[in-house]
């Protein structure tokens, strides 16, 4: 189905919330990242869904309209938009008492005129609060997946987001080079409960208006990831409603929580959000509900921001005694495209089966039960392929590929070694399980006898402790691993080997070829949320952006132009290094291996870099058989384009001809050893060109003078 058809119908239920109030002291900001102020006043403002008669109680709205003498409508938004505006009682938690706000404050819905048979432009309505909500199972679940995620003192998560203002008190900037440790001191930890329920809670308020022309709608029965989602909210709204309101972002869901549950408590989306969208309904391709837009969870070390939504199962649930599980058709002939939308296209289907296919072939690697990464299940005996610096990050400096420099400049930042704490038990001996059998001898015995005469000697595990967490049998098993093979040159690539080999395993299916610009990019692994989470790989969407070609000798003895480097816009975050790229077909088009940062230490999540499977075409060739470890030598021959390719260095020009061909110019311009200041540069700069224009130039014969 057409997105704009499913966008048109979600304006019927999209609404901007507004709320003002006094605030002498300006203090009612300082957990938003944006607002205004006036005269001793503040507006903050945030999105929100329009409920249909269809998805309410009847026997509950009529008591509503009963009490208000008048028709009535409910708006849901999240409760952090009134919060401030709240007596003190009720910041905090939800009070049996009825809610009110301090004297003085207000609230308006800004409503779609087509909403309203009177009018065609966007109108504001008053409405009063009239509860607050919690979502226990949603808020369950983000204090699950924060506390499992914050077991490292570098991961410490918060709700909010980024924008925020250090001045106004809350959610400090954070701006920390990852070659150095942080000179600031950390947050003062947060009750992860307190956080996770303050985060998950939603606001019901109550609007004078009329229903009878919008139409009904209907609920996601089924949601998993890659589906699309299409999210309608106002990012910024009270700064200009004609400019954000009801502004369309869409995306994808990226994971759900609890990971293999049918029945969903929290989502994670791979959608790009702006502050004040938090409250806005989320649908899927088909116009079907989905759920509610919450603020983000906030890496405090990094400042990436992971989109939460909570299920509309989750929040009928809470809202049993108003909200119906299933809508209501009384009232009205059929739902909105219920006869086209309750099927997916056929291509739909295809492509994201081929994808969670691939999703059981990446696994999850720990080393010394301080580290992980992700990896990629390479044959049925156990290789797997994974990042380098994994397993030796000195090699690529502490999390990055660049020393220190310049503090302005671009540089590629090493995704791997996500640190979690050892504090507790180790994960994987929480169940009892007995271990398959081991992979079999003769299978790589050559593997073995090459690894003895390895020139390095960073082969040696002795020290390590690898565990590799597979998918099998439709169940999560940890296994122990060890060292195969790791690149000695520019490549960021290593092997890895079960020591125990289950059942029948998954092994993703490669794709050699120059994928075509602009085409579907799936980035499948294990970014951000580590062991102790307890999730499957998350899968985040996106397209080829760029494809960048060198000339290498590769397998054959042909020196050939091949794929050096892909550059996806799917979002890519730490712990995802290791794990595919995967096209529409569900087949391996390259390596995750670093995403982008400012110098200053900002993480770029969209702008992210690969190894294509052309350059790893060798490493395939290998798993075939595991019998000859030479043909991965031609990944160890120094290769001085793809260095510098992968060092993000651009490539020397030729100096111009500056004398013969800019004689014209002054001479600071063509002087370009020039070693004077800035200030001085510019002064001898006018000085020489004030020259230029005030004498007359003497025009050729040739010259045919200006008519003007």
């Amino acid at each position: 189905m057409d997105l704009s058809k499913v966008v048109s119908f979600s304006r019927n239920f999209a609404v901007l919330v507004k709320v003002e109030g006094p605030d002498p002291k300006g203090l009612k900001m300082r957990k938003h990242a944006f607002h205004q102020y006036h005269s001793g006043n503040t507006t903050l403002s945030a999105s929100g869904m329009l409920f249909p008669r269809n998805v309410l109680n009847g026997e509950v709205v009529a008591k509503l309209i009963c009490e208000a003498g008048q028709d009535m409508a409910l708006v849901l938004t999240v409760a952090s938009v009134v919060e401030p505006f709240l007596k003190l009682s009720h910041r905090t938690s939800s009070s049996q008492d009825p809610v009110k706000l301090i004297p003085g404050a207000r609230i308006e819905i800004m409503m779609e005129g087509q909403l309203n048979s009177e009018k065609k432009d966007p109108f504001w309505v008053p409405a009063q609060l009239l509860s607050l909500v919690d979502v226990p199972v949603s808020s369950a679940a983000l204090q699950s997946l924060i506390e499992a995620s914050s077991s490292s003192k570098d991961s410490g998560w918060d709700v909010g987001w980024s924008l925020v203002s250090a001045a106004n008190g809350s959610q400090p900037s954070i701006n920390i080079e990852h070659f150095s440790k942080s000179s600031m001191q950390l947050d003062e930890p947060i009750d992860a409960k307190f956080l996770a329920k303050s985060a998950t809670r939603m606001a019901l308020l109550g609007v004078s208006l009329s229903l009878l022309g919008q139409p009904s709608i209907n609920f996601a029965s089924s949601s998993s990831k890659s589906d699309t989602l299409v999210a309608l909210g106002s990012p910024f709204g009270i700064l200009s409603p004609l400019h954000f309101f009801n502004s369309v972002s869409t995306g994808s869901i990226a994971n759900c929580y609890p990971s293999g549950s049918s029945q969903k408590s929290l989502m994670i989306a791979d959608v790009r959000c702006l502050p004040g969208m938090e409250g806005a309904p989320v649908f899927d391709k088909n116009g079907h509900l989905i759920g509610i837009l919450i603020r983000p969870l906030r890496q405090k070390n990094s400042g990436v921001e992971i989109q939460l939504v909570v299920p509309w199962g989750a929040i009928t649930t809470a809202c049993s005694h108003l909200l119906l599980e299933q809508p209501s058709d009384k009232g009205k002939a059929s739902h909105w495209g219920s006869e086209v939308l309750s099927s997916k296209p056929a291509a739909s289907i295809h492509i994201q089966v081929a994808v969670e296919e691939a999703m059981e072939s990446i696994c999850l690697i720990t080393v010394n039960d301080g580290v992980w990464a992700s990896g990629v299940l390479l044959n049925e005996h156990g290789l797997i392929l994974t990042n380098a610096h994994l397993l030796e990050p000195w090699r690529f400096g502490k999390g990055g590929v660049c020393g220190e420099g310049n503090n302005t400049a671009l540089k590629p930042s090493v995704l791997g070694a996500e640190e979690f704490s050892s504090t507790r038990r180790r994960f994987w001996e929480q169940e009892s399980q007995t271990l398959p059998r081991k992979a079999p001898a003769d299978l790589y015995s050559s593997v073995g006898e090459n690894i003895k005469e390895y020139k390095n000697n960073f082969l040696q595990t002795r020290h390590r402790d690898i565990r590799v967490r597979l998918y099998h049998q439709d169940s999560w098993s940890w296994y122990p691993a060890k060292v195969v093979y790791i690149c000695k040159e520019q490549l960021d690539v290593a092997l890895l080997q079960l020591e125990y080999v289950p059942g029948k395993l998954q092994p993703i299916t490669a794709n050699f070829s120059s994928p075509p610009l602009g085409t579907s990019a799936h980035v499948v692994g294990h970014g951000l949320f580590g062991p102790r989470c307890g999730l499957s790989p998350s899968i985040c969407s996106g397209v080829v952006a760029k494809v960048v070609h060198a000339k290498m000798r590769l397998h054959t003895q042909e020196v050939t132009e091949f794929p050096a480097m892909l550059e996806t816009t799917a979002s890519v975050h730490p712990g995802g290094s290791g794990g595919a790229v995967v096209n529409s077909s569900g087949h391996m088009i390259g390596l995750v291996t670093s995403n982008a940062r400012h110098g200053a230490g900002t993480v770029i999540p969209h702008l992210n870099f690969s190894i294509p499977c052309a350059v790893l075409e060798p490493i395939f060739k290998f798993a075939e058989d595991m019998q000859n470890m030479e043909v991965l030598q031609t990944l160890d021959q120094q290769n001085k384009e793809l260095s510098s390719i992968w060092a993000l260095m651009p490539s020397l020009s030729p100096k111009p001809k500056t004398e013969q061909s800019l004689t014209n110019l002054p001479k600071l311009l063509k002087d370009g050893n020039n070693k004077q200041k800035k200030g001085s540069q510019f002064a001898k700069f006018i000085a020489e060109t004030q020259d230029m224009f005030i004498k007359p130039t003497k025009l050729s014969r040739d010259v045919i003078p200006s008519k003007l």
